[in-house]
């Protein structure tokens, strides 16, 4: 990475058409990666030497702070250029992202065709199947013959996403089929494609989820997937190109919910320093009210921790372990929801498993605090060892089933299990945990 970032430093030495032979050399993905490290006029120079379809790949790669200056910089010829050559999902992504004023010039540049395609998509939802989607798919009618498709498809412009897969609709729109560009070229020349194509086909609503549309896709090992509305005419489709970025964004967002992050997966340098504390500041002040149960639930157990003074110096290990159990089942289960794995008609089995995982991991715990208790500094009395010992495995024990049913049933009710995890979790098992270990406590020691 830092060669290649010291390698498209050094392009700002050449000029002119020494330059444009230059930039040649280096990817997208190199530029995208190192154009962090360029000032204005460096990233407005290397991007003037790039040809026409290499600046509408790497803009749609950029953060939108960085579509926005470049956009902003070209001239009106360079812009309406930049915008021709953008595949139409891709260029929707852009007028989502930038600003309002950036948009109505970036709309205003576009030529009659580009416009009605761009303000057809942008009536959906980009977080929608049919927001990710795009119209430049190959469709024949199932009347046409083997020949005749590929006819159609050698004249076919070459901006289609992808010709592997065509679709067959009827004179409504509607579709009614698929077939492989394998299965025609294979075929002979006389037979009509209702005779070669499939007719069960894989296809989503336009209102899907993108995150219900990337699993569509990923179970049915699809290169394409079409997207229709309620009529069932076809509209577009998605390509697992741009699934991919989904299934980055959609796994961002539940990491940023794992550890307490509100909002949206964004760029960490595109968040300005407001923007981050607003993002975390509520959920660890929610987390701090909720944390402060434990003190109250400690001043409930003031004279027990008095006449039993070391119980309190094995608060934080039996809190840790107990948060750590609980967090780690809780991901598995997390982890299931999310590929279709799990389901919650299948919550009683994992709760047997997780009751025996969780009874073998508490008694494997709570052996080896009690050998430590006894044997390592400071030194407690087997009753004293027993306690903890006892106390720490039920917590373990708990936490894990805690970990385990609470993703099955927030996803039941329609919300986001990955909220389940990190600190929230940490912070109901502290609180559930030091009740349980206090109460086992108080009927072995009184």
């Amino acid at each position: 990475m830092a060669e290649t970032m010291n390698s498209l430093l050094r392009l700002l030495e050449f000029d002119g058409e020494t330059l444009k032979k230059a930039v040649t050399d280096f990817t997208v993905a190199d530029l995208s990666d190192g154009w962090y490290e360029l000032d204005e006029d460096e990233a407005l120079g290397i991007f003037l030497a790039l040809d026409q379809e290499t600046r509408g790949e790497l803009i749609s790669e950029l953060p939108s702070a960085d579509q926005q200056k470049l956009v902003a910089a070209l001239s009106i010829q360079a812009t309406r250029d930049l915008l021709e050559v953008m595949d139409p999902d891709d260029l929707v992504d852009l007028i989502q992202s930038v600003s309002p004023e950036i948009r109505s010039e970036v709309i205003g540049h576009l030529s009659d065709e580009a416009r009605k395609e761009a303000e057809f998509l942008l009536r959906f939802d980009d977080d929608d199947a049919a927001g990710l989607m795009t119209t430049r798919y190959a469709a024949v009618r199932a009347s046409i013959t083997a020949s005749q498709a590929l006819h159609f498809l050698r004249r076919a412009p070459e901006e289609l996403e992808t010709i592997y897969y065509v679709f067959v609709v009827d004179s409504l729109q509607r579709l009614t089929g698929v077939v492989t560009l394998r299965k025609i070229l294979i075929t002979a020349d006389d037979v009509k494609i209702s005779d070669i194509m499939e007719r069960n086909v894989i296809s989503v609503r336009d209102d899907t989820d993108q995150e219900e549309t990337a699993k569509v896709l990923q179970d049915h090992d699809l290169i394409a997937l079409p997207v229709t509305d309620r009529w069932n005419r076809l509209l577009g489709i998605v390509t697992f190109d741009d699934m991919i970025d989904v299934i980055r964004e959609e796994q961002s967002e539940d990491i940023y919910r794992m550890g307490a992050i509100g909002g949206e997966a964004e760029n960490y340098m595109e968040s300005s320093i407001p923007k981050l504390i607003w993002r975390r500041l509520p959920w660890l002040v929610l987390l701090l009210l909720a944390g402060t149960i434990t003190t109250n639930l400690m001043a409930g157990y003031e004279n027990l921790m008095a006449r039993f003074a070391f119980l309190a110096l094995f608060i934080p290990v039996i809190t840790q372990t107990g948060g750590n159990s609980g967090t780690q089942s809780s991901t598995l289960m997390i982890r299931g929801l999310a590929t279709g794995d799990l389901h919650f008609d299948l919550i009683g089995k994992a709760f047997m498993k997780e009751l025996a995982t969780g009874m073998a991991i508490g008694l494997a715990t709570g052996i080896v605090i009690f050998l430590r208790s006894i044997l390592l500094p400071p030194g407690f009395g087997p009753l004293e060892a027993l306690t903890v010992s006892v106390s720490l495995a039920t917590v373990v024990l708990f936490a894990t089933l805690m970990g385990c049913l609470v993703p099955f049933f927030i996803d039941r009710f329609g919300g986001d299990p990955a909220v389940a995890a990190g600190p929230l979790m940490s912070t109901l098992i502290d609180v559930t945990g030091l009740t349980v270990y206090f109460e086992v406590a108080k009927l072995l020691l009184t």
